[in-house]
């Protein structure tokens, strides 16, 4: 696999109006679905969304996310040739289990903070942040179980498979803190690139597959959308990684370094480590230093040159490389089955926004 150019592909205006028109016939389904919540759960669903302060005041600084899941799902039927409107509930239950995944994922990294604000744990406490993750579990099912039409079973055990599939994923993600660096039991790119599609790239597969199985349409038609799904989920999660080591902390609301400071294992560092060279021997020694010396490998001089010697050693690039090739594989998904043109085309137009993530 040849090293892509130094950024990847430029989000287009096409891009954000597709967002746009998706986010407003879907929002409207969302915001009503959590207004069903019992208050105290709703009010922290409103605020991981971005819609509330804690108290229920309005948000300082509105949010609510870019998204993409929704326009996946709505594209998703609509490139079957059905209307988007038809996408609706299944829209509005892959956001819900997004953002109760979120909740959870926040809790078991103990990340406090999220999109520039506190996380729903940090500002609620655990135990309530775990009932709105269940809260908002539960309601996506419910959503698709009371959508109209004959199809609401089939798409329940769609949203089923993709959670069973994050749910293998995260657990995956959780073991590997507890294995080495380096060694016969360290964790392979292989592994990761596995764990990834499972983590990230399942529900994503799930929203551009979950339109199309609302709609009845051919089984190769929700295959091919789920496969595509699952490559720009990789993809995703590889930006994600760059961004978690060298993101503008002002644009991720994370840490500079963050992932490197708490020696979360990511695909960068991963793929430096695979190298043969004195880069990745020299960054081996830093992350295996011996917590009782001096310098653990923890301080401010130690994780910059962790992350000099992961982009000297080919870990950037690699990542970078590794994002390239999923967008490529799921473009070639879509493809594979015929699709209503123009919403296969602003399905095109979308991937490269969602990995174009201020690199």
């Amino acid at each position: 696999m040849t090293a892509p150019p130094a950024t990847l592909l430029p989000a287009s205006a096409s891009a954000s109006r597709t967002l746009t028109r998706c986010r407003g016939l879907v929002r409207p389904a969302l915001t009503a679905a959590v207004e069903r919540l019992h208050p105290y759960p709703g009010e922290m669903a409103a605020f991981s969304f971005g819609w509330c302060e804690v108290g229920g005041g309005p948000a300082v600084r509105p949010g609510g996310g870019k998204g993409v899941r929704q326009a996946l799902a709505v594209l998703g039927a609509e490139a079957a040739g059905a209307p988007g409107a038809a996408a609706i509930p299944g829209a509005v239950a892959v956001e819900l289990v997004h953002a109760f995944s979120l909740l959870h994922d926040d809790i078991m990294d103990g990340d406090e903070t999220r999109r520039r604000r506190a996380t729903v744990w940090k500002a609620y406490g655990t135990g309530p942040a775990v009932l709105a993750g269940d809260a908002l579990f539960a309601l996506a099912v419910q959503t698709l179980a009371e959508s109209p039409g004959p199809h609401g079973g089939a798409a329940i055990r769609h949203l089923s498979g993709a959670l069973g599939d994050l749910v293998r994923g995260q657990a995956e993600d959780l073991l590997f803190e507890s294995r080495p660096w380096t060694g016969p039991d360290a964790v392979r790119t292989a592994e990761y690139r596995a764990m990834a599609e499972a983590k990230t790239g399942a529900l994503l597969g799930c929203a551009a597959a979950l339109g199309a199985v609302l709609t009845g349409a051919p089984e190769p038609v929700v295959t091919a959308l789920d496969r595509a799904g699952r490559h720009l989920g990789v993809a995703f999660q590889a930006v994600d990684d760059l961004l978690g080591m060298w993101g503008d902390p002002e644009v991720t609301g994370k840490p500079v370094h963050g992932d490197l400071r708490r020696r979360k294992k990511t695909l960068p560092v991963l793929a430096a480590l695979a190298a043969d060279g004195p880069a990745a021997r020299e960054l081996a020694a830093l992350l295996t230093a011996d917590p009782g010396t001096a310098d653990p490998g923890t301080s401010d001089a130690a994780v910059r040159r962790a992350a000099e010697l992961v982009e000297r050693a080919g870990g950037r690039a690699t990542t970078l490389a590794e994002a390239h090739h999923h967008l490529d594989a799921a473009r070639a998904c879509l493809a594979s089955v015929p699709l209503d043109p123009v919403a296969a085309g602003e399905l095109l137009g979308l991937m490269p926004f969602l990995v174009d993530r201020a690199l």
